[in-house]
Parts: structure tokens; C-alpha cells; sequence
């Protein structure tokens, strides 16, 4: 959502990840540039991000790191699947220019 600017789904994934996963403010906004205070969270996280950057062209150099990072193959498909289904919601939300129902939260403008 952060990559897209989508500030619905930003919003939405700020508040479930304060209130439901219990995630504290310096590890959203770490989320939030690609990263993460865990090891293990910060080696999807940046996948994720790059993922998402380069359009599912990644190099072998990131493969290899998301696996360093204790992802199997299987979890590395699953987080390319995460990372295209929040793609699909991040458009459809910015075309829909859906209301905000959560607190607002703005994504960063590169």
C-alpha cells in the first residue's frame, strides 16, 4: 500500500497491524520503508518490497536472501501472492477512491 500510495489499504493494514498483531509504531513504520526489527520478518519484508519494486523482477541475489531468511520455495510463492493481492487491492481501492474508514494514514510521496 505504501508503494502503490494507496492510502485506503495503508490505512486498513496500520490499524489491523496495531490492533490486531499488536505491532508497535517503529515496527510499522520500519514495514512501512521495506524492513523489520525481526530477522526473520525483515528478509520477507524486504523481498515483498522488492517484489513489488521491480514488477516481479527479481534477481537471484534476492531470491537467495528471502531464503536465507528461512523461506522455503512454498513461502516464497506465498508472499509473491501477497504481494500481487495487494497490488489487485491497492488499485481497485485508488480507482474506487473508496471512503477511509479506519484513522488515516497517508503514504509517504517519493
Amino acid at each position: 500500500a505504501e508503494i502503490n500510495g494507496c492510502d485506503y489499504c495503508l490505512s486498513a493494514h496500520t490499524y489491523l497491524g496495531k490492533n490486531v498483531a499488536k505491532l508497535d509504531d517503529a515496527e510499522i513504520g520500519a514495514n512501512r520503508k521495506g524492513s523489520s526489527n525481526d530477522p526473520k520478518a525483515a528478509a520477507a519484508v524486504l523481498f515483498a518490497k522488492k517484489v513489488a519494486d521491480a514488477r516481479g523482477r527479481v534477481s537471484d541475489a534476492d531470491l537467495l536472501a528471502v531464503k536465507a531468511g528461512g523461506y522455503s520455495n512454498a513461502a516464497v510463492i506465498e508472499i509473491v501472492l501477497n504481494v500481487a493481492f495487494n497490488i489487485w487491492t491497492n488499485y481497485i481501492n485508488t480507482v474506487a477512491a473508496t471512503e477511509i474508514d479506519f484513522p488515516v494514514v497517508h503514504a509517504n510521496k517519493a
